[in-house]
Order: C-alpha cells, then structure tokens, then sequence
C-alpha cells in the first residue's frame, strides 16, 4: 500500500477537537511537548461532561478535584489557544500541514479583556428574566404543615435579605430547622428573593449536606474510607440496616434515623467510626451499635419494650 506523501515543511501546531477530558489532557501533553495547540470545543466552556460529575468511576473520587487542576492548566498555559464556541466547518491538506476552517461564534465579550467578574450578566440583553408569579400562583404555592414554620423561613430570609450571595446562608439555616429542604420553603424563598426554582435547586442539589427528600432526627454518617472498610465497617452497616430495618440512604418509618454512607469523617485513627449528628463513636463493634441506637431513642423519650420469652 503506499504511503501518502509528507508535508516538506510540517508545520509545528496542532488542533485538538473537543476540551472534555481527555482533549484538555490531550492538549497539555502537546504542548509540554513543545506544539502550539488549538483546543476547539463548541461549547461555552471547557470541561465537557466529566466537569458535571459529582464523583468518578470505580475509586468514587471527587469529579472536579481531578479536572479542575487540569482545566486552569490549559487556560493559563503559553502553548494552548482555547477556541470556545467554535466548530471545524472544513480540513484540507496533507499529514503534517493541515489547513481547517472554523466557525467561532459571536460572545458579546472581549475575551482578552475578559477578568471573570460576571459584571457582564447585569447588562447582558439575552439573560432570563424572573418570571415572578402573581397573587393567583402564589395562593397556589405548596402549603406549609404549620403556620409557625412559615414565619420561621420568613425570619430567616428577612435575615439574610440584603447580603450578597444570600441564598446558601439561607438555606443552610432552613436545613437546620427541618432537617431537609421542604419544597415549600424553596418556593417561598424563590418568591422573595425572585430567584427562579431552577437556581436554587441547582444549589441544594450540588451540596451532600442539603437533602431534598426528608430526613432523620438522627443522622448517621458511616465512614466506608479505605482505613475504615479494611477494619470492618461493612460489617458495621450490615448491623445498623439489620437493627434500624431499613437500607443505607433510607430513612426509618418514625423519622428518629437516617443513614447513610460516606468516604471520610476524620478520625482514620479510631477506625471504624461513624458519626450519629455531631457525636462521633470509634473503634466501633457490630455489638456495640444496638446500645448507641437505644441510647438516641431514648433520649428522646421512646423505650422498647422488652418481651419476655417462656
């Protein structure tokens, strides 16, 4: 078979086509290997779907903290021209001395000049506009269970009213009194502080310490970290779902538990450990998990019965 012809003169630039993953990381090789690199993606940003993720596949890593280091890489590096919102229309050439036609769409911004401010969204013409709902939408609102826990939400927005960047201090402190994001504190929230629904679940749901669904009086955190698996704690969660009845992510039927795994709780030193609220128990047994669960119940006034065998 005969091999084509190489370019005399190779030109000492490459094009990458797509900034995901493996493009960016594509891109820094080159260029630590001396190319000048075209990074083109047709997207606003670069990332692609693993800068959506929450964690990675098998190891449960967190997504951003691997991408993240790589994405400010390629954005600051000397050899890497970042080409956003643009798509190849045409290649023509041979090996070595491509020529590519490209289609790179208007942005309105002046990306040299670009700081990352975000003053630009104030005054950009195409931004969504709030649509706030009227009397009618907002007698329709999800009711509150009771009318004390309206005035609640209501002080606590009235707290944060005139801060910048208000709405996760609002609803973390609406977290601490249910226990969860009830959805008609969220809608409340939304209509006080005219921010659509579809922001402020996008904050509540990027955040583990934020439920949507409710929960437990007592949450318990399981550590599953490596020094915590290897010293038994699997053992540990097949005990607590086994005494509590119910799977890890559940919540028990009267709302005094709810459990749930996570990767680290800081204390690799009492390994096993989990941690019940703001109590953390170490060196834990399988036998030793009903006497601390008794110990939560009753304290709040519930006591098993005890059933005498003949």
């Amino acid at each position: 078979m005969a091999k084509k012809a190489q370019a005399k003169d190779p030109v000492g630039k490459v094009m990458v086509v797509g900034a995901g993953i493996a493009g960016v990381q594509a891109a820094l090789d080159l260029a630590n290997a001396g190319f000048y690199v075209h990074l083109v993606e047709k997207k606003s940003a670069i990332g692609g779907v693993m800068a959506q993720l929450d964690k990675t596949f098998p190891t449960n890593d967190c997504s951003m903290c691997i991408i993240s280091p790589k994405l400010v890489e390629a954005g600051r590096h000397l050899n890497i021209d970042l080409l956003t919102y643009t798509e190849v229309e045409g290649i023509r050439g041979e090996p070595g001395k491509f020529e590519v036609d490209i289609v790179k769409r208007g942005r309105g911004v002046d990306m040299s000049k670009c700081t990352g401010c975000g003053v630009c969204l104030d005054a950009c013409p195409i931004r969504y506009e709030v649509q706030i709902p009227g009397e009618a939408d907002r007698a329709a609102r999800t009711a509150y269970s009771k009318l004390t826990d309206e005035e609640m939400v209501a002080k606590i927005i009235d707290q944060y009213r005139d801060e910048p960047g208000n709405l996760l201090p609002i609803l973390l402190d609406i977290n601490r009194k249910f226990n969860w994001l009830p959805r008609c504190a969220l809608e409340h929230v939304s209509d006080e502080l005219r921010l659509p629904m579809a922001e402020i679940l996008r904050v509540a749901s990027f955040y583990n310490a934020f439920s949507l669904v409710p929960r437990g009086k007592n949450i318990i955190s399981l550590c599953m970290g490596t020094g915590c698996f290897v010293k038994g704690s699997p053992r540990l969660l097949d005990r607590l779902e086994r005494e509590l009845g119910i799977k890890h992510g559940q919540t028990t039927e009267d709302f005094m538990f709810s459990l749930e795994m996570v990767r680290c709780i800081g204390c690799c030193a009492l390994a096993p450990a989990m941690r019940v609220g703001d109590d953390t128990f170490g060196r834990l047994s399988p036998s030793m998990i009903p006497k601390i669960l008794k110990s939560y119940a009753e304290s709040y006034g519930i006591v098993e019965e005890e059933v005498e065998v003949a």
